[in-house]
């Protein structure tokens, strides 16, 4: 198979416009991760548009209206998504208590049965990347360069996504926290 097969236009954009709008993300962001993942986002909303029947009049103040809104709308979800130190660090302990203590009493018995059960749905609400990353480093064990180097996933990526689960998991697991310390 040859190189030199034509490229569509929207992998003429992406190699034309790829390289500044990543630059214009990276300095507008805290990790590169990041900035990789609405560079990904910003090229996946241009594959979807009809390029024939909604022609783009300006590629370029498209790419980087998009790359604002993306930036934009994750600063606004992470500033949501925040949890008070004290009651992240309340239910991590707490939720950690429950699976190390070596209290086999039946009322142990159902609150760890309890924690795995919305753990795995907490688990399955994830999208893929995020979960497979989650369940490899914290359950299975692995470092996030032996995932590197198994998928070709940048070190950073596994890191951001694993973040992005985290943050996830500790804000859905602090109902469980809340209803568990209410008894």
């Amino acid at each position: 198979m040859s190189n030199d097969a034509p490229r569509s236009p929207l992998e003429e954009i992406y190699q034309e416009h790829r390289a500044a709008l990543k630059g214009y993300i990276s300095r507008r962001v805290r990790w590169q991760e990041e900035a990789e993942d609405i560079l990904q986002d910003v090229f996946y909303r241009l594959a979807r548009v009809d390029l024939v029947a909604t022609p783009v009049e300006q590629i370029s103040a498209w790419l980087y209206t998009t790359a604002r809104n993306r930036i934009i709308d994750r600063a606004r979800r992470r500033k949501e998504e925040r949890l008070p130190a004290r009651d992240d660090n309340e239910t991590l302990e707490a939720l950690a208590g429950i699976l190390d203590e070596e209290d086999n009493s039946p009322l142990s018995a159902l609150l760890k049965s309890l924690f795995w059960e919305e753990l795995h749905r907490a688990l399955e609400e994830l999208p893929d990347g995020q979960r497979t990353v989650f369940e490899l480093t914290e359950i299975d064990g692995f470092s996030f360069k032996e995932l590197s180097a198994s998928t070709g996933i940048p070190v950073n990526t596994l890191l951001s996504r694993k973040h992005h689960a985290v943050i996830f998991l500790r804000k859905r697991l602090q109902q469980l926290y809340r209803e568990i310390a209410e008894r």
